[in-house]
């Protein structure tokens, strides 16, 4: 599998979709930010495009576009609480390096992403 959902992460993209009143799925994918490189797009989806990966794990969707997929591959998403502030936070072996402040990284064989 592509990546993992905890139990957390699936429970907030289902809240969240309950609460946005429509939507099938949590689509999750990168594109060039920040000064390490890249960094993680999400969108509350109502269909699934041809070329998305569906991923289904404690009853929640996971949309990956299918060309990403070796970029997500040992992930894992989780949903964290510190304090305040709530996020989803990813465990991705295949990051490389990321910037100071945590909001973009580099990927391993980026040059093909």
């Amino acid at each position: 599998m592509a990546i993992t959902l905890t139990e957390r992460a699936a429970k907030q993209i289902c809240n969240q979709l309950d609460q946005h009143g429509k939507g099938l799925a949590l689509k999750i994918d990168f594109k060039q930010s920040g000064c390490s490189g890249f960094g993680y797009t999400f969108d509350y989806v109502d269909r699934i495009e041809e070329g998305d990966e569906l991923i289904i794990a404690h009853n929640a969707k996971v949309l990956i576009p299918k060309g990403r997929l070796a970029y997500f591959k040992g992930d894992e998403l989780d949903f964290v609480k510190e304090g305040l502030n709530s996020c989803f936070r990813f465990a991705n072996p295949n990051i490389e390096n990321a910037c100071g402040c945590g909001e973009s990284f580099g990927l391993k064989n980026s040059e093909e992403a």
